[in-house]
């Protein structure tokens, strides 16, 4: 993906003027942005970002590759802030081999140092089955059959 690439988090915006900057250590101005961010780098594999950008008490030592899920749509539901804490809510549409999923969440954020943490979510997983006449899940708004849904 280059910068010029619209950012994997469905903001409309190439990915050098939304997510990349933070990716690259501009701190995230609010928790949306940070989890927006913090999407686009699962969706691009950014797991050093991920690790740097969660609180410390509930950071994994490590987070392993997972070339089996390509995460394909984002849309926060609710985001709000007071002082230094915040809370956004999400729905992020995956898809594993032909499986497909949505992982919902409320996350909680933390400013530590003048920087937006992620600490902690409540993710439920709910697995789809899109028919082939269904819209596509990826959000093309094309019928799965000419898109992603095979078979």
């Amino acid at each position: 993906m280059t910068d010029t690439d619209p950012c994997p988090c469905g903001s409309g915006l190439p990915l050098a003027d939304c997510c990349g900057p933070y990716h690259r250590g501009e701190p995230a101005p609010t928790p949306e942005a940070l989890m927006r961010s913090r999407y686009s780098a699962f969706a691009l594999g950014l797991t050093d970002y991920l690790l740097a950008t969660w609180a410390p008490e509930t950071r994994p030592a490590s987070l392993p590759p997972d070339d089996a899920t390509r995460w394909v749509g984002l849309e926060i539901l609710d985001h709000e802030h007071a002082g230094d804490t915040g809370r956004v809510h999400f729905r992020a549409t995956f898809r594993e081999g032909r499986r497909w999923g949505v992982l919902e969440e409320v996350s909680r954020f933390r400013r530590e140092a003048g920087r937006w943490r992620y600490v902690d979510g409540a993710p439920s997983v709910t697995r789809l089955k899109p028919g082939r006449n269904d819209p596509c899940p990826c959000g093309s708004g094309r019928k799965g059959k000419a898109c992603c849904v095979r078979g």
